[in-house]
């Protein structure tokens, strides 16, 4: 950590090895706790909650100018200005909660779940209801979101500077524009930061909780089982049966939860996978792949200049390098957790949406935040860098050149 915080962190983190030879009692916490701190998190997530808004909101009226007095000629760019805030993924999720899966292309089964049947109660004022609720879902998910990394910050750290400068970044990453739209990531990366975080406390039935529902919400939200899993090994030898079995259920339940789902295709379509097989289409993820085959395609194109489609190379570079990091300085799990997201964004050599699916993972954005040091000026520096590049992500994709 930068400054003090170093010292501090050393006090509130769990030491990363092994079990002594005498068990100790078996710990209740991990981080520091703060109770009754929600409305510092929230406020601390509140500026970069409402710029990411102003910022994206003009990057879609922007877009529409553009498109109506340059006359361009590109379909994309007609439909995605016009859809704006419902673009993409978004437009899928109201087309999912509004009519089924039964009504909408097989590809439609690549969406988990949970988020559209959270709109689905806006059916009763047909699609501005759907719509509206998406959005009131997401952006509310978003605010949350950012007090949350506030707190998981602030808890493994002691830093009130880094847990605001995290709490800002991931409001305003490159890729975080999706957070103003009809998105689930800001659900979904909230319910993986409680469940992460309620298992470094020990709160076991918050964790699989979180976990079930995390699982069932994107189709790598079981992946929240390695993090889980790695929680629960702590102290592994010193827990009675019952403290097991819970420790257990909470691995399990982010599978479960994808499995919820996945039980229901196989039994209305005939096959569990088809929302993984829906990924292998040509045009989308593609046929899986190694990912170290992939890593090390990533590095010979750069290496011969080559950024990559839609600028994705650079991208993994910096993941790797942010990997390496964490594992030096934050928790086995939130390494292992970022390790499992990397993996399964790599496992394709379409790279597309990389970058929303490693800002997904929050760990590396608190890598970030402690990368872009104490200082005011560096830390005002990355952020103004940052938003410029929100507003060109956002841009390019409502021009329907980028997939977010």
């Amino acid at each position: 950590m930068p400054g003090t915080s170093r010292a501090t962190a050393a006090t509130t983190l769990p030491a990363r090895t092994e079990a002594p030879t005498a068990p100790p009692p078996v710990p209740t916490t991990g981080p520091r706790r703060r109770p009754g701190r929600w409305r510092q998190d929230l406020a601390a997530a509140a500026p970069g909650w409402v710029v990411a808004h102003v910022v994206v909101i003009a990057t879609v009226l922007l877009a529409r100018f553009l498109v109506g007095h340059l006359h361009l000629a590109a379909h994309q760019a007609h439909v995605r200005s016009h859809q704006g805030l419902l673009a993409w993924d978004a437009d899928w999720y109201r087309r999912i909660a509004l009519h089924g899966y039964a009504h909408v292309p097989p590809r439609s089964l690549r969406f988990f779940p949970a988020f559209p049947l959270l709109a689905w109660p806006g059916v009763v004022a047909g699609s501005a209801g759907v719509s509206t609720l998406l959005l009131l879902l997401a952006n509310g998910g978003a605010l949350v979101l950012g007090g949350l990394v506030h707190r998981v910050a602030l808890e493994e750290t002691g830093d009130e500077a880094l847990a605001r400068r995290a709490a800002w970044l991931v409001a305003l990453m490159p890729p975080a524009f999706v957070m103003v739209m009809g998105y689930a990531e800001p659900l979904a990366v909230s319910l993986a930061v409680v469940a992460l975080l309620s298992a470094r406390r020990g709160r076991w039935w918050w964790a699989g909780a979180a976990a079930l529902l995390y699982g069932a919400m994107r189709p790598i939200g079981l992946l929240m089982a390695v993090p889980i899993g790695v929680e629960a090994l702590r102290h592994v030898r010193a827990l009675d049966r019952r403290a097991l079995l819970t420790r257990t259920a909470a691995v399990l339940a982010a599978p479960a939860g994808a499995w919820l789902y996945l039980g229901w295709v196989g039994l209305r379509f005939g096959d569990a996978l088809l929302p993984y097989r829906a990924q292998q289409i040509k045009g989308l993820r593609g046929p899986t792949e190694n990912p170290l085959v992939v890593l090390g395609h990533v590095v010979r194109r750069l290496s011969v200049g080559d950024l990559g489609k839609q600028l994705h190379y650079p991208w993994v570079v910096l993941a790797v390098i942010a990997l390496v990091a964490m594992a030096r300085r934050w928790p086995l799990s939130y390494s292992a957790f970022a390790l499992a997201t990397l993996a399964a964004a790599l496992a394709s050599y379409n790279l597309n949406s990389i970058e929303r699916y490693l800002w997904g993972c929050f760990p590396f954005v608190l890598v970030l935040a402690e990368a872009t040091g104490s200082g005011r000026a560096q830390a005002r520096v990355v952020m103004v860098v940052s938003t410029l590049l929100l507003a060109a992500y956002g841009l390019a994709a409502f021009l329907g050149s980028y997939v977010p």
